[in-house]
């Protein structure tokens, strides 16, 4: 059984009366949670000229006054639905699912702007790798592959990674030729 601090130190009342008078005394300390009484003080009709046109009108009112609609109609839907009017339920829902916010229709010609800035960030990160190639250095002269077999032969006969690489029995592959043969000028 739930108890308060001070029916505990207190030891005198019996379990199923301190469970009682513990609930009785939340309740009337905290006023959230007689949720009944709440709901039967604000369960009253949102007026029809509020909800009339919501969906023209909702993204033209100010935050403030959209929060204080929509605090009443959720209020208004805690209780049965079958009292609410037809028209706060089409207003709750449309406030919920509508499209407006996140949910709004992309204006048109959004996809084509969309496109054409695209096209246009992959044309500049070409010209910028386009102007970088040209004005780069050539490559470095080991970067052929006479020079890459050179360096291969030399590493064989330096018995480099007798175990398993290339100086091995029965090496197969490539090491380190990596590059197309040198241009003949």
């Amino acid at each position: 059984m739930l108890r308060s601090p001070f029916v505990r130190a207190a030891g005198l009342i019996s379990s199923r009366s301190a469970f009682a008078i513990t609930r009785a005394s939340g309740a009337a300390l905290n006023p959230i949670s007689n949720v009944s009484t709440q709901q039967a003080r604000q369960a009253h009709a949102v007026s029809n000229p509020t909800l009339a046109d919501i969906e023209k009108r909702w993204e033209a009112m100010p935050p403030q006054e959209q929060a204080d609609l929509w605090m009443a109609l959720r209020d208004r839907m805690k209780v049965d639905w079958h009292e609410l009017t037809i028209q706060e339920k089409k207003a709750a829902y449309w406030i919920a699912f509508g499209p407006h916010g996140p949910r709004a229709q992309t204006p048109p010609g959004e996809n084509t702007k969309v496109f054409v800035y695209t096209l246009l960030g992959c044309g500049a990160a070409a010209a910028i790798f386009l102007t970088t190639r040209f004005f780069a250095r050539p490559p470095p002269k080991t970067m052929n592959k006479e020079y890459q077999e050179q360096s291969e032969a030399y590493l064989k006969e330096a018995n480099v990674e007798p175990i398993t690489g290339i100086s091995a029995e029965g090496w197969k592959g490539n090491f380190s030729v990596q590059s197309k043969p040198k241009d003949r000028q």
